[in-house]
């Protein structure tokens, strides 16, 4: 487990509103329902090509970031960030959609590869594999060749529920995360009902834009 607290959080997406309900901006609902319950609101930055807050969380700050360079060049933004602020990628969540976790279920994980996620290809490029994610599963169409389409649509009303149901679970355990370290917030998360849709994540790691 990395041992240097949490600083900031990236939600991955695509800018604009063409792109707000699609599944593949999971991780843009997750820190925009962390601003709305905080005081602040975000900005955009272009030092760090995206748009910026800060909330306090667990009596710490927190910086939340919005890549706007689309998905696929995510981690120019990010390395900006931490760059400036003079962090290290352990201290660093970022937040985005999963094929393959079932629609309505949260996990975090430390480190790994991009399984196929654009947003988290570059921004491995960028600064390493060694940070923390939190995974929102949307599931799989379940062929590889509809994943594009898939990821860029918006989710039937139930399974959208489901994943704003699993983001506010998320929230919750992020608090003892802050407070108590990841250990306590994954089992504190992990052990959480899977809710919503039970369909399942198959087809292996695929491409998404």
């Amino acid at each position: 487990m990395a041992e240097a607290p949490m600083t900031v959080i990236v939600g991955l997406g695509n800018p604009g509103p063409r792109h707000a309900f699609d599944r593949h901006n999971a991780g843009f609902w997750f820190v925009d329902r962390l601003v709305a319950r905080s005081s602040d609101v975000f900005r955009p930055q272009a030092r760090y090509q995206g748009d910026t807050a800060k909330i306090r969380l667990a009596d710490a700050e927190i910086v939340l970031l919005k890549p706007q360079t689309y998905m696929n060049r995510s981690g120019l933004a990010v390395r900006t960030l931490l760059d400036y602020l003079k962090l290290a990628p352990a201290q660093l969540l970022v937040v985005h959609d999963e094929l393959d976790l079932p629609v309505g279920v949260a996990r975090f994980k430390l480190g790994g590869g991009a399984g196929g996620h654009n947003g988290l290809r570059d921004t491995i490029a960028h600064i390493g594999a060694e940070f923390w994610r939190l995974r929102l599963g949307i599931g799989h169409p379940g062929d590889r060749s509809q994943v594009t389409d898939y990821v860029l649509q918006r989710a039937p009303r139930e399974e959208e529920a489901a994943i704003q149901d699993a983001i506010t679970a998320a929230i919750d355990a992020l608090a003892t995360f802050v407070a108590e370290g990841p250990e306590r917030a994954m089992n504190e998360l992990h052990s959480k009902r899977e809710v919503g849709s039970e369909q399942r994540a198959g087809g292996g790691p695929a491409k998404q834009d």
